[in-house]
């Protein structure tokens, strides 16, 4: 519905709302929907794209628009510029029922590939496809918070599919690389040991030792602590996510 602003009869439509509580009061300004995000994240640098009016408001949807008497109270300024520019910057942005339904969507939506991307059916070694996922976290009653990260929500998705196991599933392993001395590879063996998964190949040369192995993702960053204080040991991610021949493109 469009939005009147009284003074000029503006019309303000396809309107994002950024509010601001000061006190007592409330204050608005009226951008486009999409922009303020882009803004934030320095996509988008005209501001004349990211506002519709250069205005503060107690209400956008009334079109009323703040008293100088109420900024300079709450904000120590009638600057409408640089109000303007902290509502915008620090403000809650106050989303249409279709803008968030689009948003909880755009972040189910990455979660799925995101667990699709992580994990396997142990027993074929392949990836499930995200509608098959999505079944599972339905049946889970696994809620979406558009607030959140998808890629916190898809770990805490994948806890929660590996224990319940309503579809076989776990998750894809990483394939890397160590190249270490030899002393070293000793010194460090039993440490190793519990966070390599399955070793796939390994070779003694002189002084040198290579391995190829699967590990857990969530040990490499226990394996590269293992290792940054030998300086000639190095690991080598070879695949994020091992899965069957044949099916790269799953």
């Amino acid at each position: 519905m469009p939005i009147n602003q009284p003074s000029n009869q503006i019309k303000l439509t396809n309107v994002s709302v950024v509010r601001m509580k000061r006190g007592k009061k409330r204050f608005e300004i009226a951008c486009y929907q999409n922009k303020v995000q882009d803004w934030r994240s320095n996509v988008e640098k005209d501001l004349d794209e990211v506002l519709q009016i250069p205005q503060v408001f107690l209400n956008v949807s009334k079109g009323s628009v703040a008293p100088n008497d109420d900024l300079e109270k709450a904000f120590g300024t009638t600057d409408t510029n640089k109000i303007v520019m902290e509502i915008l910057s620090k403000g809650e942005i106050q989303l249409s029922e279709k803008e968030r339904q689009a948003n909880t969507q755009q972040v189910h939506n990455e979660i799925l590939q995101l667990i699709s991307t992580k994990c396997v059916n142990p027993k074929t070694k392949k990836r499930y496809p995200p509608t098959m996922i999505s079944k599972a976290l339905n049946e889970l009653k696994f809620n979406i918070v558009p607030t959140k990260t998808a890629k916190i929500q898809a770990l805490d998705a994948i806890k929660i599919l590996t224990e319940r196991q309503i579809i076989p599933i776990a998750r894809a392993k990483m394939k890397i690389k160590l190249t270490m001395d030899s002393k070293d590879q000793k010194k460090l063996n039993d440490k190793l040991k519990l966070l390599l998964t399955e070793i796939d190949d390994e070779d003694y040369n002189g002084n040198n030792y290579e391995c190829i192995s699967f590990i857990d993702p969530v040990f490499y960053r226990e394996i590269v602590e293992l290792l940054k204080n030998n300086k000639n040991s190095h690991i080598e991610v070879l695949d994020m996510a091992v899965i069957e021949e044949g099916d790269k493109n799953l």
